[in-house]
């Protein structure tokens, strides 16, 4: 299973129906409250319903339960629906995971239905009959019982190894703000990551990063890592100075958009699952920001990872080799969000056709209707 190659969703969230083609590298571009980090939330949504993740009940509470994550444009009753493909560009419906969901009477998530295909062979397909003679059952997915997966076990592997990242450089400075937990998705044991590293490893991938940063922070020369006497992790960088050998600062010295840099480079070069990036232009010089989807793509012709960004970033889209079908544009109307690639967009490919950049064409369609009336806060002098 190298990535996601479709997702469809019903009465999640934002999404009151959503049936979308996923590259191995995917854009999302919508205005605030249009539902990207809610789309994201998804394939984490499926990482945590897996045995490593907690199984249902945990995924379900843990966002408040199936009335908050259930479309407000749906009925109470209505189920919540997920399907999605993996595979590959040429076996695009390798795999096939399904889950409906609900609630009973206790507010417990209650699934109605589970399929699972492979190679369009049903594997899997519930409520079966001993769910019939034991509803309880019904508490648990197949998903995230070792003892029942074997045959599909593969998938619950494959989604573990999802990743979210949306880098908060502060917890990086003070990580003792957010202890013990592992793989946190702000960037809080970044250091704790480093450090479990194999020393020959760690060195080569910081030799990465610095190269990759030479352009966005041409003086900074080079990045160590060092463990104080207490035993605590410490990233340091060589910046250049009046020195001979430059001067040594730590990660409590770094620029908030070096920290995100090397936190994104760090993920990018790290791991083999789907990784999901959350606005990773924040407090970075946007002339930086145009070579970030060039950093994916040179990843991606190493690796078979694929990488789900969403960003407000004009200066993203404008490199070249982003194509319409790499960029999904989420729209909210009436019957929630809508999601489509900008390649089904007959306008968007017509400006790109004429000569427009891909931001000039997609990004207009991001602005909410009455944006402009944000100038006239205070003018009745509130």
């Amino acid at each position: 299973m190298e990535r996601f190659t479709s997702i469809a969703l019903r009465n999640w969230r934002n999404f009151e129906e959503v049936d979308v083609e996923l590259q191995r590298r995917s854009f999302l571009i919508g205005a605030n409250g249009s539902g990207k980090s809610n789309f994201l939330d998804v394939f984490r949504f499926l990482r945590d319903i897996g045995p490593a993740g907690g199984g249902l009940q945990q995924a379900v509470e843990s966002r408040g339960g199936v009335s908050l994550l259930r479309c407000l444009e749906a009925g109470h009753k209505r189920n919540i629906e997920l399907r999605v493909s993996l595979g590959d560009d040429d076996e695009r419906d390798r795999w096939v995971y399904e889950l409906h969901f609900s609630q009973d009477l206790r507010l417990r998530p209650i699934v109605s239905m589970e399929r699972i295909f492979k190679n369009n062979k049903m594997l899997l397909s519930r409520p079966d009959d001993e769910d019939d003679n034991d509803p309880e059952r019904l508490s648990q997915t197949y998903l995230e019982q070792v003892n029942v997966n074997k045959d599909f076990r593969a998938i619950a592997e494959f989604f573990e190894t999802i990743h979210y990242l949306h880098v908060v450089p502060q917890l990086i400075r003070e990580p003792d703000r957010w202890v013990c937990k592992r793989n946190d998705p702000y960037g809080g044991d970044l250091l704790e990551q480093i450090a479990r590293t194999k020393t020959d490893t760690r060195n080569s991938l910081l030799r990465k990063i610095t190269e990759a940063l030479a352009t966005a922070v041409p003086q900074l020369l080079e990045l160590g890592f060092v463990s104080d006497r207490s035993g605590t992790p410490h990233l340091r960088g060589r910046y250049l100075s009046k020195k001979p050998n430059g001067s040594w600062l730590n990660q409590k010295q770094f620029s908030d958009g070096t920290l995100r840099l090397i936190g994104l480079l760090w993920a990018v070069l790290q791991g083999r699952g789907p990784l999901l990036l959350e606005e990773p232009e924040l407090s970075i010089h946007p002339g930086v920001v145009r070579y970030i989807p060039q950093m994916f793509a040179k990843v991606q012709s190493r690796t078979s990872r694929q990488i789900l960004v969403s960003t407000h970033s004009a200066e993203m889209l404008l490199d070249e080799g982003i194509g319409l079908d790499e960029v999904l544009l989420l729209q909210p109307s009436a019957k929630g969000t809508v999601i489509k690639t900008a390649s089904s967009d007959q306008e968007i490919t017509d400006l790109v056709k004429g000569g427009a950049t891909l931001a000039e064409s997609v990004m207009p369609r991001t602005v909410p209707q009455y944006a402009y009336q944000l100038s006239r806060f205070g003018d009745d002098g509130r």
